[in-house]
């Protein structure tokens, strides 16, 4: 009975309270409100968006991709290292472990670059925590480089020790990294819900008078928010409102060549169809077909999803 109680109580001290957020969720959340972090990363942002990458900044995003292509990316370094350490455990894997080690930290450049890129366009809760997630991996990088110029040398065990603690850092970094996505957004899909919330049919949303040229304009649909600009011509585009890279309000954004521009990070999105024309967007915007009938202008979701062609 002592046994069990004794079991029970470290268990307890272990797993998270059910009644409280956990101290992992605790210190993340510590870290997105550490508004001292804001000068160091605002000085990086511009750093990073000042580096002249033209459409390679769209191909780092992954807007080929329709989803940031970082994390696929970084499928190469952990499946490296991952595997480096099972080989490490295994007599006469060492060498192979080596060339593991050395496969990873190559392929850490490129994911490093699309992070760093994608890192610059976000929000500053998002952008603190993404700090730490960089910090933990840099400082991955510089276990396993020891590792890698240890066993070159021929210190084999001081080689293993590094990749080890290389390891366990990286796998903090991960963790860092899953909040980031799926506790903050980012990279998310912002629009994803908007056609499971739009009524079916066509809906009014206003006289056509009450829409000047050239500037969008918000309109309810249902729950929905849409941006809708009147063109030149007097016919009328339509676009989800929340745009699909970090939810910023596409009515308070501005036309330009045929595009809406998000006000937040600068995306454009065709008014024809919502094709996302330049990023950080790698999602198209849901579009809405529009008609005027007696005066009132109306919309309706547009089905299938925008394609480009």
């Amino acid at each position: 009975m002592q046994t069990s109680s004794t079991a029970g109580t470290l268990l307890r001290r272990v797993l998270p309270d059910p009644e409280k957020p956990g101290r992992v969720l605790a210190l993340m959340s510590g870290v997105e409100r550490a508004e001292s972090l804001d000068g160091l990363a605002e000085a990086l942002r511009k750093a990073v968006r000042a580096v002249p990458l033209g459409r390679g900044r769209d191909l780092l995003h992954g807007r080929w991709l329709g989803h940031p292509v970082h994390p696929v990316l970084v499928e190469v370094p952990v499946g490296a290292w991952i595997s480096a350490a099972v080989l490490d455990t295994v007599p006469g894997g060492g060498r192979a472990a080596g060339l593991l080690v050395g496969v990873g930290l190559a392929g850490a450049v490129p994911a490093a670059v699309a992070g760093l890129v994608d890192w610059a366009e976000l929000e500053r809760p998002q952008a603190r925590v993404g700090l730490l997630h960089a910090t933990l991996n840099v400082s991955a990088v510089a276990c396993y480089t020891a590792s890698f110029a240890a066993r070159l040398t021929g210190h084999g065990l001081r080689g293993r020790a590094y990749a080890l603690v290389g390891l366990c850092t990286m796998g903090a970094a991960a963790a860092v990294g899953g909040h980031l996505a799926y506790r903050q957004a980012a990279g998310a899909n912002h629009a994803e819900s908007v056609p499971h919330l739009v009524p079916p049919g066509w809906h009014s949303v206003g006289p056509l008078e009450d829409f000047p040229h050239e500037q969008p304009v918000r309109r309810m649909v249902g729950e929905v928010a849409v941006a809708v600009v009147r063109d030149g011509d007097g016919s009328c585009r339509a676009l989800a409102d929340v745009c699909s890279h970090d939810g910023g309000p596409l009515s308070q954004g501005h036309v330009e060549d045929g595009c809406l521009l998000c006000p937040w990070h600068g995306s454009s999105f065709r008014l024809a169809d919502g094709w996302n024309a330049t990023g950080p967007a790698t999602a198209p915007q849901p579009a809405f077909d529009t008609r005027v009938d007696d005066g009132r202008l109306y919309v309706r979701l547009r089905t299938p999803p925008p394609v480009r062609h």
